[in-house]
């Protein structure tokens, strides 16, 4: 008697999935919104978010806002070029410094990209190549910038003093944001 009930049971569920799921369609295609609502059609750019984002100080929420830009747009110099600021900021910096050396391979010419190349490598202790960074923004900028000014002068100082400089001495240094996405480092005491 409980084989037939298992077998009764069994069958029914094998004829029910046999059964025209027509009304269902509507379900797969999706449905309009209902009366009222508001639709949104085209959203704020992922740059501009951002960019807006990293003005506010919410490093995280912009690296997601320029993520968002980067698969709707591609990866082009400006999207690399943010995801690479933002990083910075969050003191991601091997990831800053990969995505800003492929922001410069695709637009050599892009000063903000070569400028903040340069602060990830003052981060680093690199001021070498720091300095020579910065020299090459400058020169892009066409020595327009203050900004990187600055930033080359800091990046010359702290090379000659590297040299005599104690081991267990970190010189700290913040990031300041200015516009256009450039940074300026400031060297704390």
């Amino acid at each position: 008697m409980v084989k037939r009930g298992l077998i009764i049971a069994f069958l029914s569920i094998a004829v029910a999935g046999c059964q025209n799921t027509s009304r269902l369609e509507p379900l797969q295609q999706g449905l309009d919104a209902p009366e009222g609502t508001v639709v949104l059609r085209n959203s704020v750019d992922g740059l501009t978010v951002g960019h807006r984002l990293m003005e506010a100080g919410e490093y995280e929420l912009a690296l997601r806002a320029y993520m968002r830009a980067a698969g709707e747009q591609g990866a082009t110099t400006d999207v690399l070029s943010a995801l690479g600021s933002a990083n910075l900021q969050l003191r991601r910096l091997g990831q800053a410094e990969r995505l800003l050396r492929q922001a410069i391979e695709i637009e050599p010419d892009f000063p903000a990209a070569w400028n903040n190349l340069g602060v990830v490598l003052m981060e680093k202790g690199e001021y070498g190549e720091a300095r020579q960074v910065f020299r090459h923004a400058y020169a892009l900028d066409s020595g327009e910038s203050d900004d990187i000014r600055e930033n080359l002068r800091l990046a010359i100082a702290n090379m000659e003093n590297s040299v005599y400089a104690d081991p267990y001495n970190d010189n700290d240094f913040d990031l300041e944001r200015r516009g256009d996405g450039r940074y300026v480092l400031i060297q704390t005491p």
